[in-house]
């Protein structure tokens, strides 16, 4: 009886000791708890109320890192991902007929512009698209930009593909994909040639030598209101982006 008592008391005393896990420990606040958003500027589907005319919001270092608007760019209940959501009925940026909720690639505070030829550049984002537009059921996640989209992750319905600039079925990388499968995608540029892989699989290489590269991720929704229905901001594309990293060398 006495052994047992005494063993009750040092297991109490042990649990009593050790630490225990509490909310507070996955805590965050907003996106720049989540990802890292050193080197990203952010573009937004709404009017910058600061300017003049109808024009998107942009946010930029160091405001970013403490910056979200609901529900465009919000971080996740859990705070392992952050959702980008983009309406069809969305501010565009010039030149564009369909808006973005989409992290643009900054280097020393100003644009990134790289070269195609000249070391190697790496975007990985792991990702789940979560929602598309109706009619027009096609979603951007992730791209590579040079005045003109290079290469990206497009979805169209249930496939998914990377594009080759205005080919924007060039390589089916899965036939079958249902909203909320996470996902990785990864572009690799060097040597003239662009290397798309989707779960560390190689899917495509494309030779392209171009200057003024940089990389963008979030979601960029294809389709606005002359082509999909309603013309409302329940209508839109959404991604959820877990981690999305950029390395140069």
């Amino acid at each position: 009886m006495f052994v047992r008592a005494l063993l009750a008391t040092t297991l109490l005393a042990a649990s009593a000791a050790a630490p225990t896990a509490t909310a507070a420990t996955t805590a965050c606040s907003t996106p720049g708890d989540v990802l890292n958003l050193a080197n990203w500027k952010l573009q937004l589907p709404v009017d910058n109320p600061n300017q003049s005319g109808t024009q998107v919001l942009e946010v930029s270092q160091p405001q970013l890192d403490s910056y979200e608007l609901s529900p465009w760019f919000i971080d996740q209940p859990d705070c392992n991902g952050v959702r980008f959501r983009n309406a069809v009925n969305g501010v565009t940026t010039p030149n564009t007929t369909y808006a973005r909720s989409e992290l643009r690639e900054m280097r020393n505070g100003s644009g990134a512009s790289w070269s195609s030829t000249s070391g190697v550049h790496t975007m990985v984002i792991d990702q789940a698209i979560t929602h598309r537009p109706n009619t027009k059921p096609q979603v951007v996640a992730g791209q590579i930009h040079n005045g003109n989209d290079m290469a990206t992750f497009r979805l169209d319905g249930s496939s998914l593909y990377v594009t080759n600039e205005n080919d924007t079925h060039y390589k089916l990388v899965d036939g079958n994909y249902t909203l909320g499968k996470r996902f990785q995608a990864k572009f690799v540029v060097s040597n003239g040639s662009i290397k798309a892989y989707y779960n560390n699989v190689l899917q495509a290489t494309l030779p392209k030598s171009f200057t003024g590269g940089y990389f963008k991720a979030g979601v960029y929704t294809q389709a606005n209101c002359t082509n999909s229905s309603p013309c409302s901001t329940s209508n839109y594309g959404e991604t959820i982006v877990y981690n999305v990293t950029v390395t140069h060398s």
